[in-house]
């Protein structure tokens, strides 16, 4: 095979490659695009269903940790409240010179029972602290759909919040921590259900 007949061979199949990349690119958000449009025709008893796998998921000490009564996290798998007393702060980073960021790195910090990490680690602000903890099903379904509540999210934001880098960090908070009773796939499933079917809450 000539120089020149193998250069025409590899740019077909670079092309080819380039091509098909963008082909998945594009079918990806189209598919994005479309569970995110597309509505779901309401449904009590399978908006309800769903809700009960993600208000499990949002219980669990991944979610709730985060989402405390008081101004201070919990922390460890039996939601305690954390050791170094950090408090909220106006915008949920910490106050002075105690921020989250001081001991939450960018990512986890190695070894058992370390400081999980992310960029952006930090708890609700103090004018929407977004309460989990001690909440039943009907009163967290009702405040996730409440933008007063929710941190002014309309459906399409609730949607897209189950892809948010920080509540994805809750599958990955580092050794000897367990994990949310669902797997993120299922979760973002059963989150999406029970939005675009009506968003319906348990009865208690």
């Amino acid at each position: 095979m000539s120089t020149k007949t193998k250069f025409i061979v590899i740019a077909i199949l670079l092309a080819s490659g380039i091509g098909l990349a963008f082909t998945v690119s594009k079918n990806q958000k189209a598919e994005k695009e479309y569970i995110s449009i597309v509505p779901i025709k309401k449904d009590s008893i399978a908006s309800v269903t769903a809700f009960k796998l993600v208000y499990k998921v949002l219980m669990s000490p991944r979610c709730v940790n985060c989402h405390p009564k008081g101004d201070i996290p919990l922390q460890g798998d039996n939601s305690v409240v954390h050791s170094m007393q950090p408090k909220r702060g106006k915008d949920g980073k910490g106050m002075y010179a105690m921020k989250c960021a001081n001991c939450h790195q960018p990512s986890n910090s190695p070894g058992l029972h370390t400081p999980p990490g992310n960029p952006d680690w930090h708890l609700p602000p103090a004018d929407m602290k977004m309460v989990f903890e001690g909440k039943t099903a009907h009163e967290l379904a009702k405040q996730l759909v409440n933008p007063k509540l929710n941190g002014n999210k309309d459906l399409q934001k609730l949607i897209e919040h189950a892809d948010d880098g920080l509540v994805k960090a809750g599958w990955n908070m580092g050794k000897g921590r367990a994990a949310p009773p669902l797997t993120h796939a299922e979760f973002k499933k059963a989150w999406i259900i029970w939005l675009k079917t009506g968003a319906y809450a348990p009865a208690k």
